[in-house]
């Protein structure tokens, strides 16, 4: 495998957060075109995207201090110059907040642990409820916490894991099955890095992130090449589709409900447009029970 760089880390060994800032403000200058924001454009640039200049006057600050903030200054910025720079660079309310976390974190008087995330008994028993329909409850930094029967007959049976991966980054990134799973793998790997990009702006002091991204980077190129890019992304709904071993092609729309005690903590449901083949596929994984959750997505020996 040919020598990388990995991601920028503290000597404490959390996440570099000036790093991140300045890679963040600089990718999300690049993809500006003179064009895209009413700037005439005079001719070619050694470099794509805008100059600093030009944000600069865009956002209605001087080059100096855009400069010092692009280079991971971001101390002593008020939220006013940082509303004012998402807006020049047409930034999404995921990539706004992102900005805010890295430029102006919140300050944690104690070091923070890497404790594992509990899930209410209440919520366990409202999974085990819930038939018919596949869901699950993720946690940060993309760790399944807990599952009901469908989710294991759609997705693997989970619980055949070690707990530490139970992690979607490790099972989309290092299990050649699900890159068969999931026809558009590419999009799933990208909703995947994207939250977690949006955590490590969070919790960039948190170890088992920063050692996550680590272990990641180095096993995989696709996730190296997806976290380089630092773009961000929030759960919120959609539709993916799957090539199940045993039920075939499904179609099934998302929803996450984050937790009102919980923030870090989000339900996720999958289901399918009544009438349609894929609701009847699910039909028949329910039906089928514990055979369908053996039979479904297996675990198999991580790729090196």
């Amino acid at each position: 495998m040919d020598e990388q760089p990995g991601p920028a880390q503290t000597a404490g060994g959390g996440l570099d957060r000036r790093a991140d800032l300045s890679e963040f403000l600089r990718t999300r200058r690049a993809r500006l075109k003179p064009e895209d924001v009413g700037l005439p454009d005079f001719g070619r640039r050694r470099v794509p995207g805008l100059r600093r200049e030009e944000l600069a006057q865009l956002a209605g600050v001087s080059v100096a201090y855009y400069t010092r903030l692009e280079q991971g200054n971001g101390r002593n910025v008020s939220a006013e110059v940082l509303d004012a720079i998402a807006r020049a660079l047409r930034l999404s309310d995921a990539e706004h907040a992102h900005l805010m976390h890295l430029a102006k974190p919140k300050q944690n008087k104690k070091k923070p642990v890497a404790r594992s995330q509990q899930v209410r008994p209440a919520l366990r028993h409202l999974l085990d409820s819930i038939e018919g329909v596949p869901a699950y409850i993720v946690g940060r930094r993309s760790e399944i916490l807990a599952w009901n029967r469908m989710a294991a007959a759609v997705f693997g049976d989970w619980a055949e894991l070690p707990a530490p991966e139970r992690n979607w980054a490790r099972m989309v990134f290092l299990r050649p099955e699900y890159r068969e799973l999931f026809v558009e793998w590419d999009q799933k790997a990208s909703d995947i890095v994207g939250y977690l990009r949006m955590d490590a702006g969070c919790h960039p002091d948190d170890p088992r992130l920063s050692a996550l991204v680590g272990e990641l980077s180095v096993k995989s190129e696709d996730f190296r090449r997806l976290w380089a890019a630092h773009n961000v992304k929030e759960k919120s709904y959609g539709v993916k589709r799957m090539r199940h071993p045993l039920a075939g092609d499904l179609t099934l729309s998302f929803e996450t409900f984050r937790l009102v005690d919980d923030v870090e903590q989000s339900l996720i449901t999958y289901h399918a447009e009544p009438g349609t083949p894929s609701a009847e596929a699910l039909r028949l994984l329910a039906s089928w029970g514990a055979d369908a959750t053996r039979s479904g997505t297996r675990a198999s020996a991580p790729s090196e």
